[in-house]
């Protein structure tokens, strides 16, 4: 009894952990990794699992969550006919390899400078989209470009490498290139389904047999965690979905950009002090 009585804290924050990233994944068409990362990193804390270990568990079932959550999130979008198909088709291989190898290379590596070059360039778009209005359009469409091709291939890695769904970055470039965000924000959505799915997948495969990971572990994926709260953020992520489509353009831009704000923020104070 006293032992439940000591995990009941930590349920309550998985558990609105789960709300948060649902409502953020339907809102602003991300994973809601940004979210559950950290707590599911706390949580490993508390338990005694050992530090060189512990965020690779937490990004790995953070992408497993993402699965569930993106998938609400972009069937909900796709019921409201804001989601590009077309896009998602012409990246969609790459995306899926690029996410693999993220993963991969993140069980091996150390991405910190990839992280801390992704949390500058979006603290400087979150300070325009919310300064200055909407961001300004390099373009009215996709230019058929090497430099854009290699977009869904930046995407896939780094999202795959530190736990997000790619909402970040796919609805910043999206709109750079003309597209409105309501629709932006539907595809990237999709992009979650594509860079989880890989990404936990090889995690899974990469920490197997590692020693110290906690119970109800497959690789660095924990079962537990994804028990509690990836169905909560399926039945929370259509109530974003519907809180985006009744907000008007300048509103979803101001949203985005306070997440991005509180993203880089975040990331640049982990990784820098």
């Amino acid at each position: 009894m006293n032992e439940f009585a000591e995990m009941v804290p930590l349920i309550l924050s998985m558990l609105a952990a789960g709300v948060v990233s649902g409502v953020m994944a339907g809102l602003l068409g991300i994973g809601g990794g940004i979210v559950v990362v950290p707590i599911l990193e706390f949580a490993l804390s508390v338990f005694g699992v050992d530090e060189t270990i512990r965020m690779h568990i937490a990004i790995a079932t953070s992408l497993a969550i993402i699965i569930v959550t993106s998938f609400s999130s972009a069937r909900a979008h796709h019921r409201r006919g804001n989601v590009d198909l077309k896009l998602i088709k012409s990246w969609a291989v790459s995306m899926l390899i690029a996410a693999a190898v993220g993963s991969f290379a993140a069980s091996k590596l150390n991405g910190k400078s990839l992280v801390i070059l992704f949390a500058i360039l979006a603290f400087f778009v979150a300070l325009k989209m919310l300064f200055k209005g909407d961001t300004k359009k390099a373009g009215d469409k996709f230019p058929d470009s090497i430099a854009v091709q290699l977009m869904p291939i930046s995407i896939g890695s780094l999202s795959s490498m530190i736990g997000i769904g790619g909402g970040v970055m796919g609805v910043s470039f999206m709109t750079l290139f003309g597209m409105p965000i309501h629709r932006a924000v539907g595809t990237a959505s999709f992009f979650g389904v594509l860079i989880s799915i890989p990404g936990t997948i090889s995690y899974m495969i990469t920490g197997y047999g590692v020693e110290g990971l906690p119970p109800g572990n497959i690789g660095y994926v924990n079962l537990f965690g994804l028990a509690l709260v990836a169905p909560v953020s399926y039945f929370a992520a259509p109530v974003g979905a519907k809180i985006a489509h009744r907000l008007d353009q300048r509103q979803l831009n101001l949203a985005f950009g306070a997440f991005l704000l509180f993203v880089s923020s975040q990331m640049i104070y982990r990784y820098l002090f």
